[in-house]
């Protein structure tokens, strides 16, 4: 079975490398990866106990508000199936395509399509697990930083909304800092814009005291 997923693979690759078709391959993986970004993980999960998270706590379908709403193992598989969408299709991407500039342009299409899922009316997410899910292919150690500013906000703090907002916003600096290309800066400008911008109301409630933090350690409230 390896053998014949290798093969597909090598072959795949052969019809991308042909110049004629390159245009149409991104134009496929973009699409692709915005169809994975679409998938409502959060949404699912609920419907599958009984719940629908746009309708209870902060309304959101991610991890956060699944996990208040529904428990901490349904908030996980959230989590998890909302990183899976930015990887496979940023992988897939990296292992057909050279220019860089597509394949940032496929991790881009993966993020914006967990913000304005087709499935959902063009409504969905705040974007902050996939768009982890698509740096860890793309600068790995960008996202590794970013994820380790985001652990210790939300564990200080409690408020995951912080944690999110200011990861995002150091993505940018810490991935130039890091040398990687300019693609991938780009790109990291753009979905830490996005993200701070789908965070405006936790911020108004944090600027007014009434953002509800997360049980992450004992005595958080």
């Amino acid at each position: 079975m390896q053998d014949v997923v290798v093969v597909l693979l090598l072959k795949l690759e052969f019809a991308v490398c042909t110049p004629h078709s390159r245009p149409m391959w991104t134009m496929l993986l973009v699409i692709a990866a915005y169809v994975s970004g679409s998938l409502p993980v959060g949404v699912w999960i609920g419907n599958w106990v009984g719940v629908d998270v746009r309708r209870v706590g902060s309304r959101n379908i991610g991890a956060t508000n699944v996990a208040r709403t529904i428990g901490r193992q349904a908030g996980l598989l959230t989590l998890l199936g909302d990183v899976a969408k930015g990887v496979v299709p940023t992988l897939l991407a990296r292992h057909m395509m050279s220019d860089p500039w597509t394949i940032a342009l496929t991790g881009l299409a993966a993020v914006f399509g967990h913000l304005f899922s087709v499935f959902l009316s063009f409504s969905g997410g705040k974007g902050v697990a996939t768009a982890f899910g698509v740096f860890v292919v793309l600068t790995p150690a960008a996202a590794a930083l970013s994820a380790c500013l985001f652990a210790v906000t939300a564990f200080r703090t409690g408020y995951i909304s912080l944690a999110s907002i200011l990861s995002a916003a150091a993505l940018p600096l810490i991935t130039a800092v890091c040398g990687y290309p300019a693609p991938s800066s780009v790109m990291a400008l753009l979905v830490a814009i996005s993200i701070i911008v789908r965070h405006r109301d936790n911020i108004i409630r944090l600027r007014n005291g009434v953002e509800p933090r997360l049980a992450i350690r004992r005595g958080s409230k």
